[in-house]
């Protein structure tokens, strides 16, 4: 049985930002000071996860019937254990450290990345994903490439490096950008952003050499234009951010898609959703992710904002015959009776 989470909710946010508008057709960039002084929206986006029936709810709100070719795939990963996860778990204010500035992985991080990389080509998952989205922070693009990057890169290979030896000091040998998906990095899909060092990004021109595989190309800016040392993105305003990504994300033929981000992103675009289901589902979608924990889910557009047309329909009737159905029939010929 399949439940169908929907989300219509109305935010009101707070901050020195300038407006976000939510557009009709979403833009693929964040093209200005990130989220808005107030917004409200009603979006028709919808999760849908397997689950046994439950008292409480009719029946028929409980299961769901999309058309295929209008959902996409989701497999959500929270990057891999960094050192500022390490450090702020000993003292809080560890996260105002400028030592922390871009956080990378730990080894213990490294090892997370290994062990969820074992289980996505054990599960078949790694030949499934058509794109691979990943926030342009060293500990996410470290873990997306670790995780769904190919395999050690060898001089004199005709395409560039995934990850170039040793980046962000990792230890870790280059990786291959062959016999893997496509990987764009979005600002959208950042941690809160603002006064925390860990959070605030390097330069692109830094990261092209570090990850020369990686596509750049949706951000606009060299230098990190929205991280801002004395103030702290909200919570509303991660999740508008949040959703403002998932509405980009329809403008994306990719059927299957892994996106590599953060656990406040994460929580906080994720709690937009479920308030109409069963507390189990809820908790299911919303909960917070632990380091390099992998969460697929299905989303849904009830809105119309993807245009793609199906793959795998057939229209029939080929070659053409006469296909009257019966309760049709029985419509036109109400004479006829119960005959079929």
């Amino acid at each position: 049985m399949t439940i169908s989470i929907s989300l219509t909710v109305s935010v009101p946010l707070h901050g020195n930002y300038d407006h976000i508008h939510l557009p009709p057709v979403p833009l693929p960039l964040l093209s200005g000071p990130s989220p808005p002084s107030s917004v409200s929206w009603s979006r028709r986006w919808t999760i849908v996860r397997s689950t046994s029936g439950f008292s409480g709810m009719d029946n028929n709100a409980s299961s769901s019937l999309f058309p295929l070719h209008r959902c996409k795939t989701l497999h959500l990963v929270r990057h891999a254990q960094g050192i500022h996860n390490v450090e702020g778990e000993k003292d809080y204010k560890a996260y105002l450290s400028p030592e922390l500035f871009d956080a990378h992985l730990t080894h213990l991080g490294w090892d997370q990345v290994d062990n969820l990389r074992k289980h996505v080509h054990a599960c078949g998952l790694a030949k499934k994903i058509d794109l691979v989205i990943t926030s342009p922070l060293l500990r996410t693009m470290q873990t997306a490439a670790g995780v769904f990057g190919g395999d050690s890169y060898a001089d004199g290979l005709s395409a560039p490096p995934l990850m170039v030896a040793n980046a962000g000091n990792s230890g870790r040998p280059a990786i291959s950008s062959l016999n893997c998906p496509p990987f764009i990095a979005v600002e959208y899909c950042r941690e809160h952003l603002g006064v925390h060092p860990c959070d605030k990004r390097r330069s692109i021109s830094e990261y092209h050499h570090l990850f020369p595989a990686v596509d750049f190309s949706l951000i606009e800016d060299n230098e990190d234009i929205f991280w801002k040392a004395d103030i702290r993105e909200a919570n509303e305003e991660v999740a508008a951010r949040g959703m403002k990504f998932i509405n980009w994300l329809w403008t994306r033929k990719e059927k299957e898609i892994a996106i590599v981000t953060h656990s406040g992103f994460l929580f906080h675009t994720l709690n937009m959703f479920g308030n109409d289901c069963h507390p189990v589902i809820k908790k299911e979608i919303s909960k917070h992710f632990a380091n390099c924990e992998l969460r697929s889910m299905v989303l849904f557009d009830r809105s119309m904002l993807g245009q793609d047309s199906s793959s795998s329909n057939y229209p029939g009737r080929i070659p053409r015959g006469v296909d009257l159905p019966s309760d049709v029939a029985h419509e036109k010929h109400p004479e006829k009776g119960g005959m079929n």
